[in-house]
């Protein structure tokens, strides 16, 4: 069904040719004859200098719209000319941060252009002006998702533009649809803005004195980002995992967003790391909780809950080098509280798991391994766990450690484990014989 407002629009026309007329008399800067549409106000089709946005969305200078409203006690939105009840104003702060930006921009390329530089290459390339009027239309327009994958395609491939995109507010542009997640969790358009919005983010460097970390580390962005890792597509979950890592390898602290979100967040990092077709993802989700679970106790209680010591385990048998080293890391910190300790003595694979990497992958594992088994021996040594380290061979690789030339905390804790229940365990039957006279003699000696 087609609908017209030839009425309307003749009202709206002859206000902005009449009612305005005065201002248009003043000479404009002939700069501004160019200025991105987004930067206009609607009404006198001038530079905005105080935007300000209404409650349908759209916004204006703050004069014009306010002589709309109370000069001329109109009731309708000026440029969709939908009816109004609420005729509050707000400042659009983005907008007029891109404003000015843009129009330093202008003033700098005037000032290129000068005689005394004319044989100087241009400051700013054609990209600087693109990713203005992106910005523009993203902050004005409902429909952002094909403007943030065109910032995308032009930051990838460029850091100066990464710099260029930073200083333009376009980390605080991307944020504030972040925030709008929580808001709008059931807005698919919203939802899709966002999953493009983190895709751009996740290109940006991140460190703790930089504007990017102080935006993304508020408590409505990481909140925003938690929702993501639990909702959103393969690639989302990739980008925010990505942007996380980046933040862990700062002084970020991660209470919020554990006692926010709970062990739901600890569920969507463990499903990352079970992710089999993208390893970069699983990589990423490792360091993070390698972070979160060094951070407090509370942080690796939580992980426990979530069930981390289960999934872990399972994941080892078949982990490459890297990942297993992370993951045996990761129970070496779940180990150090109770609960950690029991459910991998419960699991039962844990005791084996823990001892097939022991002197089989690295010096690395088989140290992480040696001290997840002194904390079961030293704090949950129950006659089921010992029978299970001797059946399944971790008796015998501790006796090999033994072996080796030199001393080090791994070999002392190794000596300390056969102090605490060297006896216990030679009075198995299936205990070799020729290490029971080995394992006298290293009691003895220590």
């Amino acid at each position: 069904m087609l609908i017209s407002y030839p009425k309307l629009s003749l009202s709206f026309c002859s206000f902005c040719a009449v009612d305005f007329e005065v201002e248009r008399k003043t000479p404009a800067d002939p700069a501004m004859d160019f200025s991105p549409c987004h930067f206009r106000c609607p009404i006198s089709m001038e530079l905005m200098k105080e935007p300000v946005t209404i409650s349908t969305g759209v916004t204006y200078e703050r004069k014009n719209i306010e002589k709309w409203f109370f000069t001329y006690k109109k009731k309708t939105c000026p440029a969709t000319m939908q009816s109004i009840e609420n005729f509050g104003i707000i400042p659009n702060h983005t907008l007029k941060r891109l404003i000015v930006s843009w129009q330093s921009n202008e003033d700098s390329k005037s000032s290129c252009s000068s005689p005394s530089s004319s044989q100087s290459q241009p400051c700013h390339s054609a990209k600087h002006d693109e990713i203005q009027a992106l910005l523009s239309t993203i902050v004005s327009s409902p429909f952002k998702v094909n403007s943030i994958k065109k910032l995308r395609s032009i930051i990838e491939i460029d850091d100066e533009m990464k710099d260029d995109f930073i200083q333009s507010n376009g980390v605080e542009v991307l944020v504030q649809i972040l925030d709008q997640t929580i808001m709008e969790s059931s807005d698919f358009v919203t939802f899709r803005a966002c999953e493009e919005a983190l895709c751009v983010l996740q290109q940006l460097p991140i460190s703790e004195e930089g504007k990017t970390f102080e935006l993304l580390s508020k408590q409505e962005s990481t909140r925003s980002m938690a929702i993501m890792l639990q909702r959103g597509s393969a690639e989302a979950r990739l980008h925010t995992v990505t942007i996380f890592r980046k933040m862990a390898k700062t002084e970020y602290d991660w209470s919020f967003i554990v006692q926010d979100q709970g062990i739901d967040f600890f569920k969507s990092l463990l499903e990352l790391v079970s992710d089999e077709i993208c390893s970069k993802a699983s990589s990423c989700a490792l360091e993070v909780l390698i972070e979160i679970l060094r951070a407090s106790k509370k942080n690796r209680l939580r992980a426990i809950e979530a069930g981390a010591v289960c999934v872990l385990i399972e994941l080892l048998q078949d982990s490459n080098r890297s990942k297993c080293e992370r993951m045996l890391h990761l129970i070496k910190l779940l180990c150090e509280c109770a609960e950690g300790r029991q459910a991998l003595v419960e699991h039962g694979m844990g005791i084996v798991a823990i001892t097939k990497k022991m002197l089989h992958v690295s010096n690395a594992a088989t140290k992480i391994g040696v001290k997840i088994i002194w904390l079961v021996c030293n704090f949950h040594p129950t006659e089921r766990v010992l029978e299970e380290m001797l059946m399944y061979g971790s008796v015998k690789k501790l006796l090999a450690l033994l072996h080796m030339d030199g001393r080090s905390s791994t070999k002392d804790k190794v000596l300390k484990i056969f102090k605490m229940h060297g006896n216990s365990w030679k009075r198995y039957p299936c205990f070799p014989y020729d290490l029971k006279d080995y394992l006298g003699f290293v009691n003895d000696s220590s």
